[in-house]
């Protein structure tokens, strides 16, 4: 999401000296647009003004601004077209005889470089001279008493002159000239006029500008106001040169971005999506600020333009500076180290810093604690063990991917909000500490400080005792989480086993039998078919075949219960989590040696057993050739269901009845 940017006011050179006078600040170069190699670029500028004014046809000049130092308007950028304006309206005004009409005006623009310039603006204003067809206007000019010769010596006036004539050259022959430039009705020739104070600036700034006069973007005005801020606060008054941020920014990190985040031959935005991440990152492990704090976290989500210099302290600085280095040196090993584990909806198109730094639309807070992970492997280990960097990674995934699943099967992340970036930020800052070898540092540190994800956190601690009390745990550990159903958790798998007991007795043989049952049946959507609604239609759980009461809802067209064959894949983690789990873990222990098929089909029906429910699960073809909504309504008498044609039907018509 792009910043608002303010883009000033429209406005003529005549309203802006009625506003304020215009001083050229001493900072400002000469008056370069005047001199004879610029022949060519002066002769299309006026010629654009002059045929804009026979046409009657409106021009912009692009942006022109600058700040109000002492009730003056000094132009950081513009001064060689407001130069030009200023002698075009001159020479308009004596053209056609207004001298009595420009004079006020055009005595408040002057030039504070040399006091030459100075001098020559305001006898120039002072007093008129005949303007001939015939005769180049400078020369009149020179040979006026009020000109001094010197003045000849001086570049900025040299050039005033040359403009001048070239100036006569173009626009003598336009008629009502000075009433063309100054109408008030219709102003022509006009320019953005911007304020650096209404842009975050000040003119003792440092800023470096563009060719084209546009205005900054946002990295640019975050680079000058962070080294204003660097230098203010002596930071790096210790480096050299070659070491300082100043330096870096436009070398060497600036050619790492350039080379790798480069889009529409820029990378300012870039820079400012890395930096915000940064700064997101340090805001959360700041222990104080509170509302505040969540709040800037929340901003710079939104929009990284939301960063600014003043957000920083030296310690984020020095974080900032050893990050811009890390890939700098480092990326091209980085972006290609490839996770041996799914990272599922968070899986970067390229690598996480590239996700970080090219996506406009923004990454989710869940990617920003994945890159910071990565990071914080990178800054704590001067080398790659790959082993250990798919642990720690691996680790965080399951932490991350968390979900508060709902009875429907939704499934948000569990990072999606400031408060929760923040807290997963400081976790995994506690964690980083132990990243170059992770199972051993949750096998020694039973209590974290850190109470985000406690109960994700335990079952990592035992995950990591496991692993190290037998190593052939690990790959099954693996497959087992790894499974788009189960997303880093193992604990259901665990209870399939009935681990823990009270002999503490992990049986390996079961849980190898429980992960293939996982890892053959329950993989993706297309694994939730109604053979898998039959089986668990034969589960029985304290005497009652029930599992679809997990959902309840009625159906008043004709007052009956209405309950849900589990509809979505998803709706399993949720289930699987529910009161109603021990029917999902009776029917994985079934699957270790039979076939959802084999199940319906060795099912003997108890007495007094529905048979409309016997119908569902013997006769296939009634649910395959029926079953449009996975949803069934079931009166109090269990004496039939309606096999319902949607989730909320309004009528009887089109849902079958079974009895």
């Amino acid at each position: 999401m792009r910043e608002e940017q303010y883009k000033g006011k429209v406005i003529n050179f005549l309203d802006l000296l009625k506003d304020n006078s215009i001083e050229v600040p001493i900072i400002q170069r000469d008056y370069a647009q005047g001199r004879y190699e610029q022949k060519e670029i002066r002769d299309r500028f006026l010629k654009a003004l002059r045929d804009s004014l026979k046409n009657n046809t409106k021009i912009m000049l692009d942006f022109i601004y600058g700040s109000i130092v002492d009730e003056r308007f000094q132009p950081l950028d513009g001064q060689q077209r407001l130069t030009t304006l200023f002698l075009l309206y001159w020479y308009a005004a004596n053209k056609d005889n207004c001298t009595d009409e420009y004079k006020e005006l055009l005595s408040k623009f002057t030039y504070e470089t040399r006091i030459t310039s100075r001098d020559f603006c305001n006898a120039l204003v002072k007093n008129s001279i005949k303007i001939e067809k015939d005769k180049e206007p400078s020369s009149s000019i020179i040979d006026s008493s009020w000109f001094f010769l010197s003045w000849r010596k001086d570049p900025t006036i040299d050039a005033m002159l040359r403009t001048i004539d070239h100036v006569h050259n173009i626009f003598y022959s336009v008629e009502n000239l000075w009433n063309k430039l100054s109408s008030k009705s219709d102003s022509l020739i006009n320019f953005y006029h911007v304020e650096l104070e209404n842009i975050g600036l000040t003119d003792d700034l440092y800023i470096k500008m563009n060719a084209r006069g546009k205005l900054l973007t946002a990295f640019e005005n975050f680079k000058a106001g962070f080294e204003k801020n660097i230098k203010k606060k002596k930071w790096e008054d210790k480096e050299i040169f070659t070491n300082t941020f100043s330096c870096k920014i436009d070398t060497l990190w600036a050619d790492f971005f350039w080379k790798n985040f480069k889009i529409d031959d820029q990378i300012d935005d870039s820079f400012m999506r890395f930096i915000s991440t940064i700064l997101m990152i340090r805001f959360s492990l700041k222990k104080s600020g509170g509302w505040e704090r969540i709040n800037s976290i929340s901003k710079l989500q939104e929009n990284p333009n939301n960063a600014k210099p003043l957000m920083f302290d030296q310690d984020d600085f020095k974080y900032l500076t050893e990050c811009l280095d890390l890939y700098t040196n480092k990326y091209s090993k980085i972006c290609k180290i490839k996770l041996d584990f799914p990272l599922w909806r968070h899986a970067p198109d390229k690598d996480l810093l590239s996700d970080i730094v090219t996506k406009d639309s923004g990454v989710s807070y869940t990617t920003k604690v994945l890159f910071y992970a990565q990071t914080e492997y990178f800054r704590h280990n001067e080398y790659l063990d790959y082993e250990r960097y798919n642990e720690w990674m691996r680790v965080v995934r399951n932490i991350i991917s968390r979900g508060d699943i709902d009875v429907n099967g939704k499934r948000p992340d569990i990072v999606r909000s400031p408060q929760t970036f923040d807290g997963v930020i400081k976790l995994v800052s506690e964690l980083s500490f132990g990243c170059s070898d992770i199972y051993k540092f949750l096998r020694s540190h039973d209590r974290l400080k850190s109470t985000f994800a406690k109960d994700q956190i335990e079952e990592e601690q035992l995950k990591s005792r496991l692993i190290d009390q037998n190593s052939f745990r690990k790959e099954i550990i693996y497959r087992i989480e790894d499974t788009d159903l189960l997303r880093g958790k193992i604990n259901f798998a665990l209870l399939c086993i009935g681990y823990p007991n009270k002999d503490n007795y992990f049986n390996d043989k079961k849980f190898t039998e429980v992960e293939e049952v996982f890892t053959k049946y329950f993989k993706n959507e297309i694994d939730i078919s109604n053979d898998f609604r039959r089986a668990l239609l034969t589960i029985k759980v304290d005497d009652k075949y029930e599992y679809y009461n997990y959902w309840w809802s009625f159906w008043n067209v004709n007052s009956t219960n209405k309950r849900c064959l589990i509809d979505k894949f998803r709706e399993i983690e949720y289930y699987i989590y529910s009161d109603y789990n021990k029917y999902f873990k009776i029917l994985v222990l079934k699957l270790i040696k039979e076939t959802f098929v084999e199940i319906s089909d060795k099912f003997i029906p108890p007495k007094n057993f529905p048979k409309w429910k016997t119908r569902l699960i013997k006769e296939s073809n009634v649910l395959d050739k029926h079953n449009k909504s996975n949803y069934i309504a079931i009166p109090d008498d269990e004496s039939y269901c309606y096999l319902l044609k949607s989730k909320r039907p309004r009528d009887v018509e089109g849902s079958l009845k079974v009895q």
